[in-house]
């Protein structure tokens, strides 16, 4: 039961991770200390609340999915706040203040926040707070956390202002007077740029916790003889200050074990997304040399007897498991290494103080301890402060825990980036580093995220090879660090190397292997299908195609349907296709060297490649990059885009070839009409908005 409603805030939030919950709750938490109570729900939950009569101030929590997608647990709400019948003063009565969730490294950074609040502005909705955009590429909390120090003034101002619009002219005194002081401090905070520059002060970090130390106990952790800082070792001021620590997060799990035995639940049963599908792996075939820096591997999948449908240029998800060696690792480090393969009850603890509090939906209610560690939880996951905080409270030794508050404060949030964040810790790292700490297994639960599938680009087409699906993957590998002692592969690409090991050819660099082997090995699969990423609707449109590297991976597909198409309906008009691929070396990791086949049977127009590592023979260097390419070649790549109307589709790294890539294309247009930078510009968000430029890429 919420507290009057003067004091109450409705609080809806849309995840997909988890992230965005996790907020909402630390927002929930924080409430009470500044007199207020947080109604919190799912925005999906629209049974719950109405925002068509809600009346208190309304506090989003929205993170983004995809390629800039509002989050599933959004869908239904934004599909109908874009019901286009909605008056414009539909949300009139309504103030809100929204916090976005989002990664820079993606083109339509914080999209989902975006989305629903423009929506909301449309339909006559008013800011009382504004508008805050973390950006998980550079840490959320930069933003998070004095959105949320600012949030509770902005409340208490929004609140006096509804029960004077009322007639209630007699204010509550912790509202007055918080309002006296600083009402319109809140409006000053620039959350979006500059927030590096802000001064945190001790008032602002009510509801959390406010740790001092001795100076002779902080000497013990702080060596003078230790001058710099590292994941296990603080130096002064951190070592030195008073901290602000969050707020310990109410335990909400229980775990019994039990003596019976039964079966695991299906992995389709942790899958929300829809149906699943198990297929067997009928090929693999490593594309690289020995030799070459990065192992791609392709794999073919058998759907035939499946329903599965893909287009060229889908995605599809695959349900991996952990490695059995960290899981093993981590029960021993647990003291469970006997408890593995017992069946474990999972229930909400009697008398939790969180609210809601619910068994997570993606931990069965009775399976082995193994099974949850290996299918259910992300253990690789970059540990959360609230997880830090959590841990404090399970370490013995004075200096361990010490750092570990440290790591979860505001004083300690730089050493948090740099040692915990930028270095890819996760909690076996952590629990070697901090070998007192002995967390139970329900906090495991209540913090580790769900173990989320992976996505990967179709590469192949369904025309060509019918019943077959093909990707395309390097082994994903993370080297030792300072902060990490043992070098470990991806989650996934790593399980899935060790799978496939028993199929893998002699023969390389050639999807044309005879003798394909038997494989009894399967995995399980669902469809991710791309709204936009396909051919052309109207084959006669020409298209380009960069994708160096593995982003090569859907062309093979767009190609292969094309050829099939030429074959079937030899009286079509097809437009030209350009492919521009590159990679280190020649001779190691030029992946799909059968692109002359297209090239000689007229499916694929031009294909220019570049080799970034190999030493240049010709007295003038040729280009190392695909960008380079693409500049040499700024007539036709104009011609095609601005006189032809065609297609322009990259596929592959981020943050070392997208953007690249995107500026050459900005430099190419400027010069070839003549026009300067800002007008480029403009044509180039022109061409992404009609879905002429389009990508796919991952950071």
């Amino acid at each position: 039961m919420c507290c009057e409603s003067k004091r109450r805030f409705l609080l809806l939030y849309a995840t997909q991770k988890g992230q965005a919950k996790a907020i909402a709750e630390e927002i929930w938490q924080q409430a009470g200390a500044h007199g207020l109570e947080a109604d919190m729900h799912c925005i999906s939950e629209m049974d719950k609340y109405n925002l068509e009569t809600e009346k208190d101030p309304v506090v989003i929590v929205i993170s983004t999915t995809g390629t800039g997608d509002p989050p599933d647990t959004a869908r239904k709400f934004v599909k109908k706040i874009q019901d286009k019948t909605l008056p414009p003063d539909h949300f009139a009565h309504l103030q809100y203040g929204l916090l976005g969730l989002g990664d820079s490294e993606y083109m339509f950074f914080c999209n989902g926040g975006r989305t629903v609040d423009r929506r909301l502005q449309e339909l006559g909705a008013q800011h009382f707070y504004d508008t805050g955009l973390a950006d998980d590429c550079v840490g959320l909390e930069l933003v998070v956390d004095p959105w949320i120090d600012g949030l509770w003034l902005a409340l208490k101002e929004a609140l006096q202002l509804q029960k004077e619009k009322e007639g209630m002219n007699s204010a509550v005194d912790a509202v007055s007077s918080s309002l006296s002081t600083a009402q319109h401090a809140v409006h000053e905070l620039n959350l979006s740029s500059k927030v590096q520059n802000l001064k945190l002060e001790d008032e602002g970090a009510r509801g959390s916790d406010v740790l001092s130390q001795k100076r002779d106990d902080i000497n013990l952790v702080a060596p003078a003889r230790d001058t710099e800082p590292s994941l296990i070792h603080s130096v002064p001021p951190v070592s030195q200050s008073a901290l602000n620590i969050p707020a310990l997060p109410p335990e909400y799990i229980e775990v019994q074990f039990q003596d019976t035995q039964g079966e695991n639940p299906h992995l389709s049963s942790l899958i929300s997304e829809g149906t699943t599908f198990e297929v067997p792996v009928t090929k693999a075939v490593q594309l690289t040399r020995e030799d070459a820096i990065k192992t791609a591997l392709l794999l073919e999948l058998d759907i035939a007897d499946t329903a599965f449908k893909y287009q060229p240029g889908d995605a599809f998800c695959v349900i991996c498991p952990n490695s059995i060696s960290e899981v093993e690792e981590l029960l021993h480090i647990l003291g469970l290494s006997e408890k593995g393969d017992d069946f474990i009850c999972v229930k909400v603890k009697q008398g939790t103080k969180k609210k809601g509090a619910s068994r997570p939906q993606h931990i069965p209610e009775r399976s082995t301890l193994k099974f949850i560690l290996m299918w259910c939880l992300e253990i690789r996951a970059i540990p959360k402060k609230a997880f830090l905080r959590a841990l404090v409270e399970c370490t013995s030794d004075a200096g361990e825990k010490r750092r570990l508050q440290e790591l979860c404060s505001r004083q300690g949030a730089s050493d948090y980036t740099r040692f915990i964040r930028d270095s890819n810790v996760c909690l076996l790292d952590l629990l070697h580093a901090f070998p007192s700490c002995k967390p139970s297994l329900s906090l495991l639960i209540e913090h580790l995220p769900k173990l989320q599938a992976r996505s990967y680009s179709v590469s192949s087409s369904n025309l060509y090879q019918p019943g077959r699906l093909c990707f395309v993957f390097n082994v994903v590998e993370f080297p030792a660090s300072p902060s990490r002692p043992v070098s470990r592969k991806g989650v996934c690409t790593g399980w899935l190397a060790e799978l496939v090991a028993p199929l893998l050819h002699p023969s390389k660099n050639t999807l044309d292997t005879k003798g394909e082997s038997s494989s009894t090995e399967k995995i399980s699969i669902f469809p991710r299908p791309n709204n936009a990423f396909h051919l052309p609707a109207d084959p006669s449109v020409p298209f380009i195609m960069v994708g160096p590297g593995t982003g090569i991976s859907p062309f093979i597909g767009f190609l292969q349907h094309r050829q099939k198409l030429r074959e079937q309906h030899p009286d079509w008009e097809f437009g030209e296709t350009w492919l521009f691929f590159g990679c280190r070396h020649q001779d190691r990791d030029y992946l799909f060297k059968q692109l002359r086949c297209f090239l000689e049977n007229g499916t694929l127009t031009h294909l220019k490649v570049c080799f970034s590592r190999d030493s240049p023979t010709a007295e003038v260097a040729p280009p190392k990059y695909v960008q380079d390419i693409l500049r040499l070649c700024a007539k036709e790549v104009a011609r095609v885009l601005l006189k032809d109307r065609g297609y322009f589709y990259v596929c592959g790294d981020k943050k070392h070839m997208a953007d690249d890539v995107s500026d050459a294309v900005v430099d190419i247009l400027s010069m070839e009409m003549e026009a300067d930078k800002l007008e480029a510009m403009k044509v180039m968000a022109m061409l992404r908005e009609a879905k002429r430029y389009l990508q796919d890429v991952w950071s």
